[in-house]
């Protein structure tokens, strides 16, 4: 971006789109940094009063950041939400065990992090802001945000649904100081065919009276987030290693048409060949210096190797 150019020349909007997609992201939304509503906090709480976020206690920490973006950064008055996608599932061989897709490139934090780092940093530059980015470690309601700055809109499956595009994207913040000017909310809706409630393997997907995801019987988040021996009855994994790409793959909204673009994922989180490779055998065998090597920048590591293990012996 020209550093000479004044400031006063600068349109706001133009900086942004420029900016962020520059750096890879595949859309943006703006939405004006406010309180979360009352109605969508009475849903959050409900879903962690009732346990629904099983070991993950961090979902129930920072009320206060969460209902407000503004104290995560002083004088925040937008927020940049932007889209980045990742590959779609692919087919595994017979023999290996299966990994969610978003797993299969490297860290997402650490992409996102670096890619909206260099926009926010040419957008104040431009614009005169303070920005922060944030990729899925503040407390914020992310998703909630990509619905508030007109990116897309939540399905069934708790899943951001990009129109025209499906729902294989990361989610990406920025909140800044600069004034912009936001977007429209999305008012789409899931079409609510209930096909990922019926095909969920845990049963894990409710609608009534409102769409949940109970964590608690999620494969994607027992896979990931549950620490030492699973309950009695184990849950069946049938070869899920990492994650559960399910309630994705039934949803009609992924489904390539004649005429769509096939939207590409940006370079870093094309699927590694090594990932795709893994037995039950080869993990059994495991040794801390093999994990280490074969996980590195990679958003597996949030699964610890005992885990894994775990995961892999689970039938």
């Amino acid at each position: 971006m020209n550093s000479s150019r004044s400031r006063c020349d600068n349109d706001p909007a133009r900086v942004v789109a420029e900016a962020v997609a520059a750096h890879g992201a595949y859309r943006h939304g703006i939405a004006r940094a406010e309180a979360v509503d009352d109605a969508s906090m009475r849903d959050y709480s409900d879903w962690i009063g009732h346990g629904c976020h099983a070991g993950m206690e961090y979902l129930a920490k920072y009320d206060d950041v969460r209902r407000d973006p503004r104290l995560l950064l002083e004088g925040a008055r937008s927020l940049i939400v932007c889209a980045f996608p990742y590959a779609r599932p692919v087919r595994f061989e017979p023999g290996y065990l299966r990994v969610a897709s978003y797993a299969l490139g490297d860290d997402y934090h650490d992409v996102i992090r670096r890619r909206l780092g260099e926009a926010a940093r040419e957008i104040d530059e431009a614009l005169g802001s303070t920005s922060r980015v944030c990729v899925d470690t503040a407390p914020l309601r992310e998703r909630y945000w990509a619905v508030r700055s007109g990116l897309g809109y939540i399905g069934l499956n708790d899943q951001l649904i990009l129109p025209g595009a499906g729902s294989y994207f990361f989610i990406g913040t920025i909140v800044t100081t600069a004034d912009l000017t936001p977007h429209e909310p999305c008012r789409m809706k899931c079409i609510g065919c209930r096909r990922c409630i019926a095909c969920c393997p845990s049963g894990a997907l409710t609608a009534d009276p409102k769409p949940k995801v109970d964590a608690r019987r999620c494969l994607s988040c027992l896979t990931i987030e549950h620490r030492g021996p699973f309950g009695d009855p184990p849950p069946r994994l049938d070869g899920r290693l990492y994650g559960c790409d399910t309630c994705q793959l039934v949803c009609p909204h992924n489904r390539v048409v004649e005429g769509m673009p096939e939207v590409e994922p940006i370079p870093e989180f094309q699927p590694r060949p090594e990932l795709l490779q893994l037995t039950r055998e080869r993990v059994a065998d495991m040794t801390p210096e093999e994990y280490h090597q074969l996980f590195r920048g990679s958003a597996m590591r949030r699964c610890k190797l005992p885990d894994l293990k775990r995961n892999a012996s689970t039938p």
